[in-house]
């Protein structure tokens, strides 16, 4: 660039509409200020100074313009980065540190030990305890239902005394039984792959939690379907939900539901009822809420599940009581 057109554009730049002695900064919009300062300088103080340093003043002005150009630039770029850096550090305090982080959203996962093939988590050790309950449960879940066995029809009684303790008991096979929600006249046709551990849950859950029990038989809360689901049958499938869901089956649970509740079979042995009756309040409630009729029933199924697989993943949870669903048994 010919030194002559640099002076015009020194002299002559029009910046923002207005005219100063400013370097034409077309090409970096971030400098905004005059690269030289004031004018006062260039312009001299007589026009002897101007004749004599004309040349020199003209060479030192390119030199200058580069030199304070680069600088700039320097400065510029280093204020870019330390912002960047500054940001940066902020954010990746928030996710570490935050309420609610992320990182503090999956604390948990190393409890529950390493990931293995197929993305399946690795269990812990389990204890002498929790080995010894768990292989309780596996009994209990292989278990059939026979209605030849008169422990079992034993169980059926008691539940219907249970159920309705001011009405009289009526024979094994019988229209009544229909009441409590069985399908048939014959409750044991409609276990199937429930099996025993199904009636033992709803044996409990009448036990243990009386007036939950009573409000879910007799469909107390809300507003109801003209067509409601059997409540028995629908015992049964939470049974039978609950068995897959904590992967009871396998060697091991290798699920985050079912390495979670290993933890609280520690401390209770009844955790695989207690949580069966927690899931069958919590099914209602997805029932009340989706509005739902009886064809809708494995909908609200799936969704009871995907519920109660997020409260068993929350990292503050380490018994049956700090389920936020339990407190549904005591509304």
């Amino acid at each position: 660039m010919a030194s002559a057109t640099l002076r015009r554009r020194l002299h002559h730049g029009d910046v923002d509409g207005r005219k100063y002695e400013r370097y034409d900064a077309t090409d970096s919009e971030s400098l905004s200020e005059p690269l030289l300062g004031s004018s006062e300088p260039l312009l001299g103080n007589s026009s002897t100074d101007n004749n004599s340093r004309d040349g020199y003043n003209e060479e030192r002005t390119l030199e200058d313009i580069w030199e304070e150009e680069r600088k700039r630039q320097q400065v510029h770029w280093t204020l870019i980065f330390s912002q960047l850096i500054a940001q940066w550090a902020q954010w990746i305090a928030k996710v570490v540190f935050g309420s609610g982080s992320l990182f503090g959203r999956f604390l948990f996962l190393p409890t529950f030990g390493q990931t293995g093939a197929g993305g399946r988590l690795l269990p812990p050790p389990l204890s002498m305890l929790q080995e010894e309950r768990l292989r309780n449960i596996k009994r209990r879940i292989e278990i059939p239902f026979d209605g030849s066995r008169m422990e079992h029809q034993d169980a059926l009684r008691q539940l219907w005394r249970l159920a309705y303790p001011q009405r009289e008991l009526p024979p094994l096979k019988s229209e009544l039984w229909k009441e409590m929600g069985w399908q048939g006249t014959d409750p044991s046709t409609d276990f199937r792959g429930g099996g025993y551990i199904s009636l033992e849950n709803l044996i409990f859950f009448a036990k243990t939690y009386p007036e939950s029990f009573q409000r879910l038989l007799h469909k107390q809360d809300g507003t109801r379907a003209e067509w409601e689901y059997p409540f028995a049958v629908a015992g049964i499938n939470i049974s039978f939900m609950l068995a897959q869901m904590l992967d009871l089956q396998s060697g091991k649970p290798s699920t985050v539901a079912g390495i979670r509740f290993m933890a609280f079979l520690e401390e209770d042995e009844m955790a695989f009822d207690n949580l069966y009756c927690i899931a069958f309040q919590m099914m209602d409630a997805q029932w009340l809420a989706k509005r739902a009729s009886y064809m809708e029933f494995n909908d609200v199924l799936k969704s009871t599940r995907a519920q109660l697989e997020r409260e068993l993943a929350l990292d503050d949870v380490s018994s049956i009581r700090d389920l936020p669903a339990f407190n549904l048994l005591y509304k």
